[in-house]
């Protein structure tokens, strides 16, 4: 397995995890306003899977689709979205590993003017990007007394992936 195969896979199967652990939480804690991030579970993860189905519209030359309201937003709608995400963004971003064309720009028609980004580093910002909200996500189960957390690092995912064979 490469590098973006395991930052990909990584990165897919923590935010399920927490997805999976917020299948316990009722509406009240999922909504509940905590000063960080998007300020609920709810959003912050709605937006970490938004990003990713946005920034691959944007490589994939599409026009960005719109979040779904947020009555959308059940955690198995979420999953699904995810689902469907990580399918998209690997595709693209294997497509670009396999012609080695991580410093191809591509143009950005979200910014005016548009403008030229790479595809190396929009795919290594999504990857840091969920990154960044999952750390909050777990500060936030933390503070509603979920102690089952996942430490949500690279070994402990590569741990579970040798055992799950």
């Amino acid at each position: 397995m490469d590098l973006l195969d395991r930052l990909i896979e990584h990165d897919i199967w923590t935010t399920r995890q927490l997805l999976e652990i917020c299948r316990g939480l009722t509406d009240e804690q999922l909504d509940r306003p905590i000063d960080i991030g998007p300020k609920t579970v709810r959003l912050t993860l709605r937006h970490i899977i938004y990003n990713i189905e946005a920034w691959s519209d944007l490589m994939a030359g599409r026009p960005m689709r719109k979040n779904p309201p947020l009555e959308e937003a059940s955690i198995s709608a979420l999953s699904d979205r995810l689902d469907a995400a990580a399918t998209e963004f690997t595709r693209i971003a294997r497509d670009v590993a396999d012609r080695g064309a991580w410093d191809e720009k591509w143009l950005n028609r979200r910014h005016d003017p548009p403008k030229q980004l790479s595809y190396g580093g929009t795919i290594a910002h999504v990857i840091t990007h969920s990154m960044h909200h999952r750390a909050q996500l777990l500060y936030m189960l933390r503070l509603l007394g979920v102690e089952d957390r996942p430490e949500g690092d690279v070994l402990s995912w590569e741990e579970w992936r040798s055992s799950a064979k």
